[in-house]
């Protein structure tokens, strides 16, 4: 059985319009599934899917009068005469299909709908090519409401974040919950029942983005530095960046790791959380916070800390909903995440009063009037706090 992600249903009215439906995220989130999905809701029958994986499909592009591609696409089956609908899938490696688009987009008014498992070029090449010609989404590892559709568990989604929920139904999803925190959500990794077999798939993800999206989207000098980069920032989960530290205890210059972090933040395999403040300029010079976007593939790198674990978990959930940074003070107090500029959360296991009487009063000092703490287990005697699982 085939599920369909959230976005499906904000993608599906754009099937009807003229932009080019570009669908990016990290490898293995289910990028060509959702395209194939997507095909099936089509007006046109005439559509054709090709991945461009296969040098014979890169062959039909790889011409100088882009009017012939038109002909070769004919030879696969398209009929040039109606509206065609071309699926790409994995445009990064071809990049120069981007001038074949913009050509073929405006002199035949083909419909595209194409993916690749990176931002780090699509974004910008894009932006300056096919600028109003394009419509971008993102696709992430599922949400924990997605998990638990993916394994035919009746949930109720929440279209945001919904503080009265408390513990509700953490007796029933505990254990799921407990396993989305431990391997994450990769759509394959979750229907895979074996957990001997999810590390294995989580490997072999670490693996392919490394001999596939490195080698191909970058020129790095020395893989192995990159590679080193990885496994210390898994390490490092939750804590905020010390750019000169890191480099030096790789081994590169200030620049070059920059020039990592960047590259893996626009491969989706991490993200850089910035500090929660009014000044554009403070949120430059302030240090971000390291998560990755998977705890499963974090716990594949390194061996987190319970702790570290939950706190990666509860970002991934929390950026479903919107933009989330997160607060400090010279006094070393934080709050842990805030989202859309609005609602302060504080991630603890074991949640207690305590903590909550804390945050309540950084949060006021904001002027943030929605807050709470967000916990792993239920405790005995406390009752006011959102239980993770309820983030979906």
């Amino acid at each position: 059985m085939l599920f369909k992600r959230k976005i499906f249903d904000t993608i599906l009215p754009w099937l009807s319009k003229d932009q080019i439906i570009v669908i990016t995220g990290m490898r293995r989130t289910g990028k060509t599934v959702l395209v194939k999905q997507l095909a099936e809701k089509l007006e046109t029958k005439n559509f054709l899917y090709l991945d461009l994986e296969s040098l014979d499909n890169r062959e039909i592009f790889n011409v100088k009068n882009y009017d012939s591609i038109l002909t070769r696409l004919a030879q696969k089956g398209l009929d040039s005469k109606s509206p065609i609908c071309l699926i790409l899938d994995e445009i990064q490696l071809f990049p120069e299909i981007i001038s074949r688009l913009k050509y073929l987009y405006d002199h035949y008014q083909i419909k595209f709908i194409v993916t690749g498992s990176s931002s780090y070029y699509l974004k910008n090449l894009f932006s300056e090519s096919l600028a109003g010609r394009k419509i971008i989404f993102e696709l992430q590892p599922l949400d924990f409401g997605e998990y638990l559709e993916f394994k035919e568990i009746p949930y109720k989604t929440n279209k945001k974040v919904d503080l009265s929920l408390g513990a509700v139904g953490y007796s029933e999803l505990t254990s799921f919950y407990e396993e989305y925190i431990q391997f994450g959500g990769f759509p394959s990794v979750v229907l895979e029942p074996s957990a001997k077999i999810k590390k294995l798939l989580l490997d072999d993800i670490i693996s392919s983005y490394i001999n596939q999206d490195i080698r191909v989207l970058a020129d790095f000098e020395n893989l192995g530095k990159i590679q080193d980069t990885i496994k210390l920032l898994a390490t490092r989960v939750g804590t905020r960046l010390d750019v000169s530290k890191l480099a030096g205890t790789v081994g590169v210059a200030r620049s070059t790791m920059n020039g990592y972090l960047e590259f893996l933040e626009k491969t989706y395999i991490l993200s850089l959380v910035p500090v929660f403040t009014g000044s554009q300029d403070k949120i430059v010079a302030k240090a971000k916070k390291i998560y990755f976007c998977d705890t499963g593939l974090a716990n594949s790198l390194a061996q987190l800390s319970s702790g570290a674990q939950f706190e990666n978990t509860i970002y991934g959930q929390l950026r479903h909903f919107g933009e989330v940074s997160y607060f400090t003070k010279r006094s070393g107090n934080e709050i842990d995440f805030i989202l859309n500029k609005n609602i302060a959360f504080e991630a603890k296991e074991t949640p207690n009063p305590a903590d909550l009487k804390k945050l309540a009063k950084i949060a006021h000092q904001l002027g943030i009037n929605q807050y709470a703490v967000i916990g792993r287990h239920k405790p005995a005697n406390f009752e006011d706090f959102l239980w993770g699982g309820n983030l979906k």
